[in-house]
């Protein structure tokens, strides 16, 4: 079968995609964002803990920020190689085994006794936590047309607040147990999550192409070339998270160094400041079902982007740190939840595929600003780190503004 033929077969099937489109009830889609939210989570854990993880296995500091660039970069395998599959395969079966697996992930890392062990058993999670885009490409193929942006943008608010919060359980577990205790907690959490999928999710089964696998993973990479609105929003998700990465991955540093000193809790509990952003998802995803996608990216960057001044000044101020926290993620949530309702209209019979595509630009711009913001972190400081975000996040506005067009709401 011809790439060509694949596409012809894949846009035949929308017709009856839409006839088998089934409403999600709303404590499945709280189940779907308290999943997602938590298989997200797993591969962020360590991020306030990369000075406790620099000393436990004998990490340089200028190098711990590399854990988060191998779970990142085993992130884009996942989405490569597994999320696709989604269009082929049962996605209730790949939602309950990726659970269940992850959660054997999360045991191997919190009994590992060397780096080495530490390394393979983020990857693995990295690997694995591509189970949050087979939610959302299920969720936004089982929910009404008008309700799309709304579903997606709910449960991507778990995604942001696992993300978010992640770094605030992981602190305060730490403080109280351990850091190892975050992980056994985190496994047990998995586990019963699985659980409640089994028992949940609908059996209900969304058209599938009927292709062999080598050619499916083929086709995510076509996708690129036949979709206008995938390559503008994916670059925008690279430089996005590029610049969300630049200020998550190296805060830990100069929070826990002297004079601030922080604990793991209170580190963490800047994640609850991030969180208060996460709450605009819903309304993101409500604005870009009736039409006002634009606007909505267009103030989420430049949120983003005015956030870089009072998280400069976190030496002279913690409050202002908070307020920059705020004002960054919400930018960063529009934006996000915007670009996936946009896509997921495009080609309602491939969502595994799109997820695939789009998410690949997200765990690039993760890399890059995690190993970069370490890099500058090493050399340049705190100062250096929202320098660094800063030119991101404008390098972010200015293309959004060059790819605008008249009625060009599609993009």
């Amino acid at each position: 079968m011809s790439l060509e033929h694949l596409s012809a077969l894949d846009r035949a099937s929308q017709t009856s995609a839409v006839q088998a489109r089934a409403s999600l009830s709303w404590p499945v889609t709280l189940l779907f964002a308290v999943t997602a939210g938590f298989a997200v989570a797993n591969a962020y854990y360590a991020q306030p803990l990369l000075d406790t993880l620099a000393r436990q296995f004998g990490i340089t500091r200028a190098a711990v920020g590399s854990l988060m660039t191998v779970t990142n970069i085993c992130y884009g395998l996942g989405l490569v190689l597994l999320v696709p599959l989604g269009d082929l395969w049962d996605r209730r079966k790949m939602i309950i085994g990726q659970s269940v697996a992850a959660a054997l992930a999360l045991l191997a890392i919190a009994t590992a006794s060397n780096a080495q062990v530490l390394y393979v058993g983020m990857a693995l999670i990295g690997f694995l936590s591509v189970l949050t885009q087979i939610l959302v490409s299920l969720a936004a193929g089982l929910a009404e047309p008008s309700q799309r942006g709304h579903v997606v943008g709910t449960v991507t608010s778990g995604i942001v607040l696992g993300i978010l919060l992640a770094r605030t359980f992981s602190g305060t577990i730490a403080d109280l147990a351990g850091w190892r205790a975050v992980y056994f907690t985190s496994a047990g959490a998995t586990f019963v999550l699985a659980c409640l999928l089994f028992r949940a999710l609908p059996r209900h089964r969304l058209p599938r192409v009927d292709t062999s696998y080598p050619r499916l993973i083929t086709s995510v990479f076509s996708l690129f070339a036949q979709e206008p609105v995938l390559r503008v929003r994916g670059f925008l998700t690279f430089l996005h998270f590029a610049a969300a990465m630049t200020l998550w991955t190296p805060m830990v540093l100069p929070l826990s160094a002297p004079p601030l000193s922080l604990s793991h809790t209170e580190i963490g509990l800047f994640g609850l400041a991030g969180a208060a952003g996460a709450l605009g998802a819903s309304r993101a995803g409500r604005l870009a079902d009736r039409g006002y996608a634009q606007w909505t990216s267009g103030i989420g960057l430049v949120l983003m982007l005015a956030s870089w001044l009072p998280t400069a000044l976190v030496m002279h101020s913690l409050a202002a740190l908070v307020v920059g926290v705020v004002a960054f993620d919400l930018g960063l949530q529009s934006v996000h939840v915007t670009n996936q309702s946009l896509i997921f209209a495009v080609r309602p019979e491939a969502r595994s595929r799109l997820a695939a595509a789009y998410m690949l630009f997200y765990s690039a711009g993760c890399a890059t600003g995690s190993i970069a913001s370490t890099f500058v972190y090493a050399r340049l400081g705190w100062t250096g780190v929202c320098a660094l975000g800063a030119t991101i996040s404008t390098c972010a506005l200015l293309f959004w503004l060059a790819t605008l067009r008249p009625r060009a709401s599609n993009v």
